[in-house]
């Protein structure tokens, strides 16, 4: 037994001997950023949760770039890195986002309908990815749900214009619509492996920080 288990130690990496590697270390940035959303959607600084959702993306779609570029990746850092990303993506695109909508509802029961719809449509969208991955290589049947992270930031500029009255419905009806297009037959184009489109997401993303870093100091 004791032989057996020194094989296997020798065979298998360590779980932290993935953190090393920089696509990993990109994703992981990412999850730090959608953390502070979350902590920042239940306290109500819904600007400052904005900031942390569209960095999210910014960093995931940042190691997918890195990780197609770098040289000397190993299969298990691959197959470590792909596992990683799709769970973050639960965390980042379903569990932010509802938590959201149910924070800025001030937690009413209907709101918790709504999250349970928008989440229950982000597993299922990934679900479907992770077996059948992208049509012809290059498109996503149904709305990759990092869109929805990068809607309801746009969408949140309104919210200073709007009472709190009339954006809550607003922001419910949007997260419901995003649910519906993830769990569509749409086919939509894959953004964030072009390296233009990682470029533009940069600029949007300090674009949305200064905006809303602004409106919290303002």
């Amino acid at each position: 037994m004791n032989t057996d288990k020194s094989v296997l130690d020798e065979v298998q990496p360590t779980i932290l001997s993935f953190v090393k590697d920089l696509p990993n270390l990109c994703s992981l940035a990412g999850l730090a950023c959608t953390v502070s959303a979350i902590y920042f959607s239940i306290t109500g600084v819904f600007y400052a949760a904005m900031i942390g959702m569209v960095w999210a993306v910014a960093f995931d779609w940042a190691d997918g770039l890195i990780a197609r570029r770098l040289r000397g990746r190993t299969e298990n850092d691959m197959r470590f890195g792909g596992q990683l990303d799709v769970l973050i993506d639960i965390v980042s695109y379903g569990v932010t986002p509802a938590i959201l909508l149910m924070s800025y509802g001030e937690f009413a029961p209907i709101y918790l309908v709504g999250a349970f719809i928008m989440l229950a449509a982000g597993v299922l969208r990934l679900s479907y990815f992770s077996i059948f991955g992208l049509a012809d290589g290059t498109r996503y049947r149904g709305l990759a749900i990092d869109n929805n992270s990068l809607a309801i930031v746009f969408l949140f500029l309104l919210e200073a214009f709007l009472s709190r009255g009339l954006f809550a419905p607003l922001l419910y009806a949007v997260c419901i619509g995003l649910a519906v297009l993830n769990v569509s037959n749409i086919s939509t184009p894959k953004l964030s492996g072009n390296p233009v489109n990682v470029v533009l997401l940069a600029a949007y993303t300090l674009f949305i920080s200064g905006v809303y870093g602004l409106k919290l100091f303002a």
